[in-house]
């Protein structure tokens, strides 16, 4: 897949407008939607599916996913259900559907995200593998000429070091296998220099000499850089900082979940950006929607899951703990 400069606007849902294409050219991933009980779930999980998307299997209480359906006129009779008492027994038989192989995606509906990730991370019966499980947001900032992930923003609260490699390969591994090459990294802390005084900045030093040894691979590492000289190449020129990710970071690493969902939701409410989300280092991708999130960006989180999907079936790289 081709991206523009990093520096150049372009019209608010372009980039998704891409994934989107993308993931229509490979066949439809089998995806277990957990307890899809309102009309945004159930309109996404439709539109989806109608775009030739994903293949869903709806798990929830079976009445209420029907009635829901006929209340805002969403046909869903082509979709298999299997029928739950509640949304907590939803997500215990939508991981078990997973566990079975019937399944190569995992869509959050309307039930709490705890609900579900209780369930996802649960040592005996979850799914877990050897990887932290971290959470990207996949943003479409209209001011910004590519994708934008930031990751963690909703799963790690204080991840330590040995954490935050996980979060960066889990993103990398994503941003690779969905075609958008091999991503800039900018791990962001207050400022650009390593002191003592902000652990961050040491962490970013840290991660930075782990991927020079390998511990991290598949990308170009730079930080610690502070948010403007990560993303404004004016900004990185004004400090003197020359490296390949400066100015075009592609992957914006946070130092702690506070800082990540700050930043998203700044993006998204005062530079108007979309905020598509996947949850990563499960046995399968995990599409972990908002409730507030609109349709389109329900579809672009499937998109990009099933792009992944679809890259694990030719070279999985995540086993089982």
């Amino acid at each position: 897949m081709t991206t523009s400069s990093a520096a150049a606007p372009v019209q608010n849902h372009a980039k998704y407008d891409r994934l989107i294409a993308d993931a229509k050219r490979v066949p439809p991933a089998i995806t277990v939607v957990v307890h899809p009980c309102d009309e945004t779930s159930l309109r996404g999980v439709s539109e989806a599916a109608d775009a030739g998307i994903i293949d869903p299997v709806m798990v929830g209480p079976k009445s209420e996913i029907i009635e829901a359906a006929h209340r805002h006129a969403i046909d869903i009779s082509l979709f298999d259900i299997v029928d739950a008492a509640d949304s907590e027994d939803a997500a215990a038989l939508g991981v078990k559907l997973i566990r079975e192989g019937k399944g190569e995606l995992l869509m959050k509906g309307s039930l709490h995200t705890d609900e579900l990730m209780r369930v996802v991370t649960a040592t005996a019966t979850g799914l877990r593998t050897d990887r932290r499980i971290s959470h990207v947001f996949i943003m479409d900032v209209p001011t910004y000429g590519e994708p934008l992930f930031i990751t963690d923003a909703a799963v790690n609260i204080f991840p330590d070091l040995d954490a935050k490699r996980d979060i960066i390969q889990n993103a990398v591994d994503l941003h690779t296998r969905v075609g958008l090459g091999t991503p800039r990294v900018a791990i962001l802390s207050a400022v650009e220099t390593v002191t003592a005084k902000i652990p961050s900045t040491i962490d970013a030093a840290a991660l930075c000499k782990m991927a020079e040894r390998g511990q991290i691979t598949g990308a170009i590492l730079d930080g610690p850089l502070a948010f403007d000289n990560a993303i404004d190449p004016e900004a990185a020129r004004i400090k003197g900082i020359k490296s390949p990710v400066a100015g075009r970071a592609q992957i914006l690493v946070v130092p702690d979940l506070e800082a990540g969902n700050m930043l998203a939701k700044n993006l998204s409410f005062l530079a108007q950006a979309d905020a598509a989300g996947l949850v990563l280092g499960a046995r399968v991708p995990i599409v972990l929607t908002s409730r507030a999130d609109s349709v389109r960006t329900r579809m672009a989180s499937c998109a990009v899951a099933v792009l992944y999907a679809a890259a694990r079936r030719r070279t999985p790289v995540l086993q089982a703990a």
